[in-house]
């Protein structure tokens, strides 16, 4: 090889070095979606979404209309809309779904035969509603560490989670405030539906 060959060679090696050093630019950015947080009052919610955002989850109030965290994962920045969950404002949760990309319904795992029956209704609500129905659920059963904590089983069976969500991207999981890996890994769960949602939208 020619010394003009060999200098040339040289040059673009360090070309390729200057650009690999000194002209990355910044990271991509992490993609971010509109989530909507829904569940009766007591079920965790608040609790959940400021443990997961790093605050403290003692003395929290419950949400009484809504509230917006911006909650931060390696792979994507969720941006959910807590909505309150009293008696009073649950008739007015369907006003707050619009552009919602993905649900989070956290129950408490271990309330009330009465609350239970309530929390399904409102799930079943909520699946079945047209601006929610097409979109990625995490429902998340919370309260586990609770003596009276229903299984996921348990959960599953009585919400009649098989017949009334087939077809639909959905993940149950048992939760709690103790086991805040195992939250964060339900959350990983759902940001890969929603960016299999995405996915396939760019495809259509």
């Amino acid at each position: 090889m020619s010394d003009l060959r060999i200098t040339e060679a040289f040059l673009y090696m360090d070309y390729l070095c200057f650009r690999a050093l000194c002209c990355k630019g910044p990271p991509p950015a992490r993609p971010e979606y509109d989530l909507v947080c829904i569940g009766l009052t007591g079920s965790g919610k608040t609790s959940l979404l400021s443990k997961l955002c790093s605050e403290s989850a003692e003395n929290v109030v419950s949400t009484t209309g809504f509230s917006i965290k911006a909650v931060p994962f390696q792979n994507a920045i969720l941006n959910v809309k807590e909505l309150g969950g009293a008696d009073n404002i649950r008739k007015y949760w369907s006003r707050y779904y619009q552009g919602s990309q993905g649900v989070i319904f956290v129950l408490d795992s271990a309330s009330s035969e009465d609350d239970l029956e309530t929390a399904r209704n409102e799930l079943h609500s909520a699946l079945q509603h047209p601006q929610l129905c097409t979109l990625p659920f995490l429902i998340l059963a919370n309260h586990q560490d609770k003596p009276a904590a229903r299984s996921v089983q348990e959960v599953k069976k009585y919400f009649e989670l098989e017949p009334l969500a087939r077809g639909k991207r959905w993940i149950l999981q048992p939760c709690s405030l103790d086991d805040m890996e195992a939250l964060k890994d339900s959350f990983s769960q759902l940001i890969n539906l929603l960016e299999e949602k995405d996915h396939e939208a760019v495809r259509m």
